[in-house]
């Protein structure tokens, strides 16, 4: 005869499972590949999860401890708007670049592990692109250059 002991961690144990795994395998984004290209004629491509409804860009890269070099997020929006981003339950440090609805990179800035303070697009954008933090600076991406989606 099993004890009720037993029985019961082993139903915790599924609760929790379900509880916590589930979840995070239905949050899977589809990713793309988007290429970056410079203003020197030279390009370079992105790994990219989508961001595309209301709730996967709210939630974005929050509790991601993990974001290897050469990925990022890239948050889709509907129509062009001012952007305001901020580092939430984010714990990798990351840069952002605002892009315009023809594609072109209008600013970049670096944020801060946890910060509550907003990174704002200076001019309306339609998209936001977040990679980890210095990827923009080591692969000589710079406002004025544009991004293809191939998607």
């Amino acid at each position: 005869m099993i004890k009720k002991s037993l029985i019961r961690k082993i139903t915790g144990a599924i609760v929790f499972f379900c509880a916590f795994s589930l979840p995070a395998l239905s949050k899977a984004l589809k990713k793309s590949d988007i290429t970056i290209n410079r203003q020197d004629g030279t390009s370079i491509i992105c790994n990219c999860e989508l961001a595309v409804k209301p709730e996967e860009r709210s939630y974005g890269f929050m509790n991601r401890k993990n974001i290897p070099d050469g990925t990022g997020m890239l948050f889709i929006f509907e129509h062009e708007q001012l952007l305001s981003f901020w580092m939430k339950n984010t714990p990798h440090p990351l840069s952002i670049a605002f892009i315009d609805s023809r594609g072109k990179i209008r600013n970049i800035y670096d944020m801060k592990p946890f910060s509550l303070s907003s990174v704002e697009s200076t001019v309306s954008c339609r998209y936001a692109l977040e990679v980890p933090q210095g990827w923009f600076a080591k692969n000589n991406i710079r406002p004025g250059d544009t991004i293809t989606l191939d998607f």
